[in-house]
């Protein structure tokens, strides 16, 4: 499944959860061809496995299609049944 997420070139534009910073994100491919979905937040580029996203949608679909987000700190345990935990 392949979603509308924008090109290396003109990636997505998102807001966090709090709507206080602005993040990207795009697909693209590794080295060894692993399909992968990159998100950059100010200097930081994180990597995430692109079938996150078909693993997503499957979970909304089992859940209803709504589930909290979630947005807990780093340092802190996250709360059963969001899509974060």
């Amino acid at each position: 499944m392949k979603f509308d997420i924008g090109t290396k070139e003109k990636p997505i534009v998102w807001k966090t959860p709090p709507l206080s910073s602005e993040f990207t994100m795009h697909p693209d491919t590794t080295k060894d061809g692993k399909e992968i979905l990159v998100c950059t937040v100010g200097k930081t580029v994180l990597h995430y496995d692109y079938r996150c996203l078909s693993d997503l949608h499957m979970m909304l679909k089992e859940h209803g299609d709504w589930m909290e987000l979630g947005s807990t700190d780093e340092q802190k345990q996250v709360k059963e049944g969001t899509v974060e935990g």
